[in-house]
């Protein structure tokens, strides 16, 4: 019998997985908390903005309601955005009937706890459910994904058995899927990474080159490896798929919402004209305010993502803002 999946999110990321997983065989439901949008899916069997013109497998169902959705699941994956997955949690908590597999696919960190994604899942989801917990993570664009192009990601968990058992069910002819036991370094990577392509979006857009953009890639990294390392991530991850594959990618393909978002930010867009017209969700705008809180809190300088806080939510100039960066006191570029 097929492995009966289960995706919370009917956005351009859960559209895309679930219809990798019918495509290798799953039994999949398809679940969003918008009514409106489940009716969309539903009646035209397609996303019709992310991934127009490639149509649903026929062992996809967009399921009427949740509990539907998730009475059989073997594997849960949380699709939305990062800041539902909390709510998503406590809404499908009283509805599993058995022992699924709960696999994140939000990269994000949570404003008020500094919790990564599956730290949240974990906790809503009390100990029955915690040792199930995975994430999956890595440089793979929704729309990619959606067409079938070669992709690779890692699968992440505390044990390796069941990153493995995430492996194997992700895991197909064009879908790579390696796996980790270091959650911490594959959450950070994955979520740090969209507040720098905010920045290199603002570089590019501002008309600078690609020297600029490689020193914020670099940069980028050194920031994202002293917060992962501070929190006990191993070092080989941060320079993996799951954070030195995924910055490159957010930061340099036209796919990156995160990188677009900078980019009409330093062609001198305001943030609400941005997200006024936008119709996905661009993590790095609200991760920017928990990423400088998480540092904050444990005492790691992050000087790419303090400027994109204070470009962000205070209105600095993206122009100052590079001045102030290579303003900055001199110092080793390893310390």
């Amino acid at each position: 019998m097929a492995t009966a999946v289960t995706v919370l999110g009917g956005g351009a990321w859960g559209t895309a997985l679930a219809m990798h997983l019918a495509g290798l065989g799953c039994d999949v439901h398809l679940w969003d908390a918008s009514p409106e949008l489940l009716a969309t899916l539903r009646g035209r069997r397609q996303h019709p903005t992310a991934h127009p013109g490639i149509p649903f497998p026929a062992n996809l169902v967009v399921a009427d309601d949740l509990d539907t959705a998730v009475e059989r699941a073997e594997a849960v994956v949380v699709a939305v955005p990062s800041h539902a997955v909390r709510p998503a949690g406590v809404a499908v908590r009283p509805l599993l009937r058995a022992q699924p597999l709960v696999i994140s696919v939000a990269k994000g960190i949570e404003e008020g706890s500094s919790k990564t994604m599956s730290a949240v899942l974990e906790e809503v989801l009390g100990a029955e459910h915690a040792p199930r917990v995975a994430v999956l993570s890595g440089p793979s664009f929704a729309r990619e994904v959606a067409i079938g192009m070669p992709t690779a990601v890692t699968a992440a968990a505390g044990t390796l058995e069941v990153a493995g058992a995430v492996q194997q069910l992700f895991n197909g002819p064009t879908f790579r899927v390696y796996t980790s036991t270091d959650v911490v370094g594959v959450e950070i990577g994955g979520a740090v990474k969209n507040v720098i392509a905010l920045a290199a979006g603002v570089s590019d857009g501002l008309g600078f080159g690609h020297n600029t953009r490689a020193a914020l890639i670099t940069r980028g990294l050194a920031e994202i490896s002293r917060l992962g390392i501070r929190l006990g991530a191993n070092p080989q991850t941060l320079y993996g798929l799951s954070c030195l594959g995924d910055l490159v990618l957010t930061c340099t393909g036209d796919l990156s919402r995160n990188r677009t978002v900078g980019l009409r930010l330093g062609r001198g867009e305001t943030l609400k004209q941005i997200l006024a017209d936008m119709r996905q969700v661009a993590e790095g705008v609200r991760n920017t305010l928990s990423v400088c809180q998480l540092a904050h809190e444990v005492g790691v300088e992050m000087p790419i993502s303090e400027q994109m806080r204070l470009v962000l939510y205070e209105e600095k100039h993206p122009r100052q803002a590079v001045v102030d960066l290579l303003s900055r006191r001199l110092k080793q570029e390893v310390e």
